[in-house]
């Protein structure tokens, strides 16, 4: 027999009185949370610049033996470039939207990434999260709709949902953000304009890099800091809201509140990757409201654990073993049985067509 991996539809942490609304949650977290510096904002900017020079000045003078350290170092400073151009998305890093735009356009022009696509889809994102058939982050595939692709797809989530978690954040770049003809009216302007900025920045910097550097040059410089940077994305996106307790809703019972407080975890990993990417990881209050600054993270999470903490889910660590678990049983969702992993789909269906 299949095993599934059984959970209520309600967390066993705590079921959120369907009642209480996000603007409830809010009132409880001070006010002071809200308000941007712009002192603490611009030294992330600073701190930042300084770790990617220095990453890539230890990249051009270190023998081959410290490669990898500093690949991980550069890599990682890089998402904090992305971290800052998340704050200004959603912004919260600049009051004047001019500035919000101009500096998140700039950092992540080194990632090849178009701001304005990257904004309107994150926000989508967070109007629904773990909402079946509209969050476009993550979002777990259903049995059905698993069976129904060819071999050659389910390969390719199996892969990508799999031991290759950490190279989906590539994919999740290259199919959905260059295509400014999926948007429409004014955000099909500047999804547009963000797109043919970042191509035109890689048309003249790829070029002078191998030239001046080589093949070789653009791997150790540009590519392999730029993997470690989706190493990151796409580590975040799936830990942030996957664990076999997480549960996913249809729209007619989706909850904001319930979901944006209950469907977000908490995970700790290494103070250094804290410090490097501005607390991302201290997700829960960037979901109840994405107005507060990163800098301000961690005292609205302390409020909402003083406040809502019977509804938290239990915070987690990050581990390899933690990513084992993830990616080896939460790959199919559905509301009945919850999380199955491909695996135990494929051996259920084989015993299904026996029976028949």
């Amino acid at each position: 027999m299949t095993t599934l991996i059984s959970q209520p539809q309600q967390p066993a942490y705590g079921s959120l009185n369907s009642e209480v609304r996000l603007k409830d949650i809010l009132k409880t977290i001070p006010k002071d949370c809200f308000q941007q510096d712009r002192l603490q904002a611009w030294s992330q900017v600073f701190i930042n610049i300084f770790l990617v020079v220095a990453g890539y000045a230890g990249l051009a003078i270190a023998p081959w033996y410290l490669l990898p350290f500093l690949w991980i170092f550069t890599g990682t400073a890089l998402t904090g470039f992305f971290t800052i151009a998340h704050d200004c998305g959603h912004r919260s890093f600049a009051k004047r939207r001019w500035v919000n735009d101009l500096v998140g356009h700039t950092l992540l022009l080194p990632l090849i990434y178009p701001f304005h696509s990257w904004r309107i889809l994150h926000n989508h994102h967070h109007l629904h999260t773990n909402k079946i058939g509209e969050d476009n982050a993550w979002q777990p595939f259903q049995p059905e709709f698993y069976a129904g692709l060819g071999k050659l797809g389910q390969w390719g989530y199996r892969f990508m949902r799999g031991e290759f978690w950490w190279m989906a954040s590539t994919l999740h770049w290259g199919a959905l953000h260059f295509n400014w003809t999926n948007f429409e009216g004014k955000q099909r302007k500047q999804v547009r304009f963000s797109a043919l900025l970042v191509i035109i920045f890689a048309a003249i910097a790829f070029p002078l890099l191998f030239a001046t550097t080589g093949v070789w040059g653009v791997i150790k410089f540009w590519f392999v800091p730029w993997l470690v940077y989706h190493f990151w994305m796409s580590t975040f996106t799936l830990v942030h809201h996957t664990a076999v307790d997480i549960p996913f809703y249809h729209p007619e019972e989706w909850n904001a509140a319930r979901s944006q407080l209950s469907g977000t975890i908490h995970c700790n990993y290494p103070r250094w990757v804290e410090f490097f990417c501005h607390d991302i990881s201290v997700h829960i209050p960037h979901h109840i409201s994405t107005a507060i600054p990163s800098y301000k993270l961690w005292q609205a999470y302390r409020s909402l654990q003083q406040n809502w903490g019977t509804y938290l889910h239990p915070e987690s660590n990050f581990s390899w073993s933690l990513m084992r678990e993830i990616t080896s049983q939460c790959h199919l969702y559905d509301r009945d049985n919850c999380y199955q992993s491909c695996r135990e789909f494929q051996i259920g269906s084989r015993e299904s067509g026996a029976e028949s």
